[in-house]
Parts: structure tokens; C-alpha cells; sequence
């Protein structure tokens, strides 16, 4: 489905869905950032303390579904955020990674997990 769905799209279905219930009074841009901020740590405490073998089989398991879950949560507050402050997420991950080829060049970063400002 998601090949068939656009970021727009999927804006819109978060919109109504908040538009419904009238909770565009909570979602000032720094509450949706703890928003995300929250809902991303949900997604990292299923992973807390496991093992790579552990994970691999939660990710083999049921358990799969609390971790798509969490991940959804975290795509509606993002998608709120852009939709409230009219963010065109295209754009910005279209910018943000010219941004960091600059910073990651494939010379230096292929293989190498070290951040910009560690390169020698």
C-alpha cells in the first residue's frame, strides 16, 4: 500500500481524523514535538535490553505489531506537525539529504558509522 498512497494523502486522513474530534487546539507545534518525541521512545523501550537474536525473533513474532504500531504513532505526529505548519515533507527529506552528502561523503562514510565531524 505504500507504493500506492501519497505523504499528501496521508496528511489529509490525519487532518480529518483530528479535525473530527476538534484537537487542532492541542497541536501547537511544541506539543506535537513531544508528541513524536514520545512515541518514538515507546518504539525504542519494545527494543530496550534485547539482544540482536532477540529482536530478530520479536520481529518474527506478534510482537511485530506493537513495533508497527508505535512506528505509526510516530508518522501521525510527524505528519500533524507538517500538516499544522505547512511542511512539505517531500521537500525537506529532498533537502536534508543533499544536505548530508555534503556532510557523508561516500568516501569517507561507505561502511563507517562515524558521525561528520569525526572523519579524519
Amino acid at each position: 500500500m505504500d507504493k500506492k498512497v501519497t505523504i499528501e494523502e496521508l496528511k489529509q486522513k490525519v487532518k480529518t481524523f483530528c479535525e473530527e474530534r476538534n484537537w487542532g487546539q492541542f497541536h501547537n507545534p511544541k506539543e506535537l514535538a513531544i508528541g513524536i518525541s514520545t512515541e518514538a521512545n515507546e518504539l525504542l523501550q519494545i527494543f530496550r535490553f534485547k539482544s540482536e537474536k532477540e529482536m530478530q525473533e520479536l520481529m518474527n513474532s506478534e510482537r511485530k505489531t506493537d513495533v508497527e504500531e508505535e512506528l505509526a504513532d510516530v508518522l501521525y505526529f510527524v505528519l500533524r506537525f507538517a500538516q499544522m505548519n505547512e511542511i512539505d515533507l517531500s521537500t525537506a527529506i529532498e533537502n536534508k539529504i543533499e544536505k548530508n552528502n555534503k556532510k557523508y561523503p561516500l568516501e569517507k562514510a561507505k561502511g563507517c558509522n562515524k558521525k561528520y565531524n569525526e572523519y579524519k
